[in-house]
């Protein structure tokens, strides 16, 4: 049910997040997904080369976790509603054109992830319960020296964690179960994630990290094997779809058919937009976990890190999109419905089958995005305030989980998610750029001449003690 108080909410967050989303936050992030692009000399191209070392474990002196478990926790948290419902929302607002900047967002925001990971390692600490803690925070305060700012990063993360982390996940999987032949109450859903979540928090990092390593690659596949079955079903479309795709992303588009009208400037806003809130690649969220990872020097794991953004962006979200594009040739009428319940319909079209591969996948994916957000939530918060914050911060956390699934409208949440996602990526793109010269001479130092295996012996500081 509408209210004022709800309307002039939902007005605030959506005036807020179209001035942060302006020019200067989205040509900001482009260009410094291509500034550090450019002065690291293309990682991209070292793909499979950071996929051989998956599944090193390193030594144990090393750090906590392995190279895999950091990928999927990491992957855990980025691939989720906004891989489904957020390419379904950036197509439904900025047309086709939306799914290419989305794409170029994930294939630059590569080097950017390899960069904010590099230096998540290179100024890690040991915290004062033992555990190895990093984030664009500690690089922040201890290598560009701006402690104010990495307190704002540390808050603005604390709060964006509830918005793209928590909220919009529960929201979004709740109105699909709802909408569903099932149709689950929300409240049920809402009490089911409750319990799940809260179970597996209570095993910390290493319960996070067994829940999401064996989540991950399941999960990708059925819904890769169910948006596989649309373009199968609808082959003729595809080669149309994505010609759609490339020509509207450069031009503006009339409204035909199931499509509606877009300018270029909403294609870019609402694609990059979309690809950053499903790689969070600038965001600095990510890279906190790459902190605890065994791995003997910071570029070996910045490698690694770095494909986070093609399995999740270049990958699965341009499935998502190029697979709603060839459906909506087909059934033009279903681009009436909301954006947030665009990919649910085009699933549908295949019957119960389709219905039940997305609510298994929407699922899936949203519990363990709901685990990996927790983790940066914790690891921004105790920077703030000590291991202690860690315990309250859970409780509030699983609450949240339960009041996204019953909040009544979602774009309240979704416009909530994006302003927290700007107020995090500006202070972190501040950090890559202050501190490229560090970037570069460590991946001189063991990318360029082939050092990858060599062992860093610089000493990691206490948090207390660290300069």
């Amino acid at each position: 049910m509408r209210t004022p108080m709800i309307d002039a909410i939902d007005s605030f967050f959506s005036n807020a997040s179209s001035f942060l989303w302006g020019y200067i936050l989205l040509f900001g992030l482009l260009g410094t997904h291509l500034y550090l692009t450019v002065i690291l000399r293309f990682p991209q191209r070292y793909l499979f080369r950071a996929m051989s070392y998956y599944f090193r474990k390193g030594k144990p002196e090393d750090g906590q976790i392995s190279h895999f478990s950091s990928l999927m926790i990491s992957l855990a948290a980025n691939v989720g509603t906004g891989n489904i419902v957020g390419v379904a929302v950036a197509l439904a607002v900025g047309g086709p054109g939306a799914v290419f900047w989305c794409m170029v967002t994930g294939a630059l925001g590569m080097a950017t992830r390899y960069a904010e990971s590099l230096l998540a390692i290179r100024y890690r600490v040991y915290a004062a319960n033992g555990e190895l803690v990093g984030g664009p925070m500690y690089a922040l305060e201890r290598g560009l020296r701006c402690k104010w700012l990495a307190v704002l990063f540390a808050l603005f993360t604390a709060v964006a964690a509830f918005g793209i982390g928590n909220i919009t996940q529960a929201n979004a999987v709740a109105r699909v179960l709802e909408t569903s032949a099932l149709a689950v109450p929300t409240w049920v859903t809402g009490g089911v994630l409750f319990v799940l979540v809260t179970m597996v928090l209570l095993g910390g990092l290493k319960g996070i990290s067994r829940v999401c390593t064996a989540c991950v690659p399941t999960m990708a596949i059925i819904y890769m094997v169910g948006c596989a079955l649309l373009l199968v079903a609808n082959a003729e479309y595809i080669l149309p779809a994505i010609s759609l795709i490339f020509t509207s992303a450069f031009s503006e588009q009339a409204a035909t058919g199931g499509f509606i009208g877009s300018t270029l400037m909403l294609a870019m806003q609402n694609g990059v937009r979309r690809g950053l809130f499903s790689n969070e690649a600038g965001m600095g969220s990510s890279p906190i976990v790459s902190a605890p990872v065994r791995t003997p020097n910071a570029v070996q794991q910045a490698l690694v890190s770095s494909t986070g953004p093609f399995w999740d962006t270049v990958i699965i979200c341009t499935l998502t999109g190029v697979t709603l594009t060839t459906v909506l040739y087909v059934n033009p009428s279903i681009a009436s419905v909301d954006g947030d319940l665009l990919t649910y319909h085009a699933f549908k079209t295949m019957g119960s089958i389709g219905s039940i591969l997305l609510t298994i996948s929407l699922s899936t994916f949203v519990i363990s995005t709901l685990l990996g957000w927790s983790y940066f939530g914790e690891r921004a918060l105790q920077y703030l305030g000590g291991s202690r914050l860690i315990t309250p911060y859970r409780v509030l956390w699983v609450v949240a989980v339960f009041v996204g699934c019953v909040i009544p409208k979602s774009s309240i949440v979704w416009n909530f998610a994006d302003c927290a996602n700007a107020l995090m990526a500006i202070p972190n793109l501040i950090c890559m750029i202050g501190l490229s010269g560090v970037l570069i001479s460590q991946t001189r130092y063991y990318l360029w001449q082939n050092r990858l295996d060599e062992v860093d012996t610089t000493p990691i500081p206490n948090q207390e003690d660290a300069p």
